[in-house]
């Protein structure tokens, strides 16, 4: 069973690597980006055995700092292509 984890900041809380990439595509000519955020995408490659509620532990205890991140669990898409 295959998921993904997204992981992302939480509203209020300052993400220099956001603003870094905001920075950068002005810089090369973009318009209207008015903001970025940027947060980290994790797939877990798990047995059928663990449960939504290991998932969810896994992501509370390690995979996300939840004091200053939300995180959400969906089933991973094998039909996306990457480019």
């Amino acid at each position: 069973m295959k998921i993904s984890v997204h992981v992302t900041l939480k509203p209020g809380v300052l993400d220099p690597q956001g603003k870094a990439i905001h920075h950068a595509l002005d810089a090369l000519g973009f318009e209207g980006v008015r903001g970025v955020r940027q947060g980290k995408l994790i797939e877990l490659d798990l047995d059928e055995s663990v449960s939504d509620e290991q998932v969810e532990e896994m992501c509370r205890k390690l995979l996300a700092n939840t004091v200053i991140e939300n995180f959400k669990i969906l089933p991973h898409d094998e039909r996306e292509v990457a480019a």
